[in-house]
């Protein structure tokens, strides 16, 4: 039996991962495959760093283009990470008629098109399960096991590291700094939290599960991107007063006039399971005509749950690989030739309800003038909490959930009640969304 001879492109969290299950679960995947998979190469920062495997009989290499060339290399697995060497390492892999199995969310949102058609220009296949949600098995639920559906939207936690923080501001005297910095030591935020507090990670990741749904080509550039650095513990309390939870969502969903592409802070009901996703956990629902609403959910990162996707998508492309390139699954679920170029509106044109919180003098006739603007602008109040303000008597909190506008109507209305003498500071803003509920 002829093995099939993989190369790695790092040796990372996810790399040493990789190489665990090849060595400790082997004779189960060739019970499954019927063919036997070799590590041959992998490529390393530092030759001189110990290992946390073992990699006795595979040759380590600080340069990575001797794996993308080597003669004997079938399947090249890059877990590096990053756009720029990445990419070139991938191109020249591809040239070279080699498959490709990537976990690199911002390389496929970013660069996927390209590589997908110099993928079928030289016959080869890439996959990337791993780059979105982790262990969790949703690229391949939505490209094959919801094949039959028409996809409406898709919504997900498809960042461990923002849904851990919004879970742990719910503890008493806990905010945003302050669990930040605890998500940094224990591992789960880097140094530099940006990608993942701010949305971009989330955003990487929703670009593939849109065009995966709606057969549409990756357009990470159109992804409306807000963060979680501005929610407050007190947001999160108000919240679930009103029977909600926030939680960072990517939310993906067909409009009258293309794709709303999003990722931000939403105020999800308590009654939905999504919202009951705590700590560093993943969770993706999709909503097909046909089977209605799903959701898949699990740990959305570490050694573990990621490699086993990558261990997955070497299995697939084994499977896959013999098959003509017309009877493949195609990369994006849809064959090259179908994928639309369809126009992605802008976020001042999605309808949601909205949770809006501000201060506001506590004396008559304040509220009149403050629902006179709402009403303006067609704007209702669904439901409203005031709280005495702790820092000035003379103010109150106010809290209201609106009813489904235009988000273009309500920043119209937010302007004006923030040119309001009795209104004072910042309004915070967060888009409501049922999720089918």
């Amino acid at each position: 039996m002829k093995a099939v001879k993989v190369g790695l492109l790092g040796l990372g969290t996810v790399g040493g991962g990789t190489v665990e299950i090849l060595q400790n679960t082997l004779p189960e995947i060739q019970r499954r495959l019927g063919q036997t998979i070799e590590i041959s190469i992998i490529a390393v920062r530092d030759l001189n760093r110990p290992r946390a495997v073992d990699t006795n009989g595979i040759e380590l290499t600080d340069q990575p283009e001797k794996v993308v060339n080597h003669p004997d290399v079938d399947i090249v697995v890059e877990l590096m990470g990053g756009t720029g060497l990445a990419r070139e390492l991938l191109e020249t892999a591809i040239r070279n008629g080699k498959h490709i199995v990537t976990a690199n969310k911002a390389l496929i949102a970013e660069h996927g098109n390209f590589l997908f058609a110099l993928a079928k220009e030289h016959n080869v296949i890439v996959t990337y399960e791993a780059a979105v949600a982790g262990g969790i098995p949703v690229i391949k639920a939505l490209r094959e096991g919801l094949a039959a559906n028409r996809i409406e939207w898709v919504a997900g936690i498809i960042n461990g590291t923002g849904n851990y923080i919004l879970t742990e501001m719910k503890q008493p005297g806990a905010d945003f700094d302050k669990v930040l910095k605890v998500a940094q030591e224990l591992g789960y935020a880097e140094a530099d939290p940006t990608f993942d507090v701010e949305g971009i990670d989330a955003a990487h990741k929703l670009t593939i599960l849109a065009s995966i749904a709606f057969g549409i080509e990756l357009q990470f550039n159109k992804v409306y991107t807000e963060g979680i650095s501005k929610v407050s513990a007190d947001d999160i309390r108000f919240a679930q007063q009103l029977g909600y939870e926030i939680k960072h969502l990517g939310i993906a969903s067909r409009t009258e006039n293309g794709f709303s592409l999003r990722v931000h802070p939403t105020l999800v009901p308590q009654s939905v399971l999504i919202a009951n996703v705590s700590g560093v956990m993943n969770a993706v629902m999709a909503y097909g005509n046909h089977v209605g609403p799903t959701m898949y959910y699990g740990p959305g990162a570490g050694a573990g749950p990621t490699a086993s996707a990558v261990v997955a998508d070497i299995i697939d492309v084994i499977r896959w690989q013999n098959q003509p390139q017309a009877d493949r699954v195609p990369e994006l679920a849809f064959h090259t030739d179908q994928l639309q170029s369809a126009p992605v509106v802008s976020i001042d044109e999605i309808e949601s309800a909205y949770y809006i919180r501000f201060f506001a003098q506590d004396h008559a006739g304040v509220l009149a003038k403050i629902t006179t603007i709402l009403a303006d602008c067609n704007i209702s109040v669904e439901h409203m909490l005031q709280e005495p303000s702790k820092n000035n008597s003379d103010d109150a909190t106010l809290v209201m959930i609106t009813n489904v506008v235009k988000e273009v109507d309500l920043n119209k209305a937010l302007k004006a009640l923030q040119g309001l003498n009795e209104v004072d500071g910042e309004i915070m803003r967060i888009r409501v969304d049922a999720l089918g509920a």
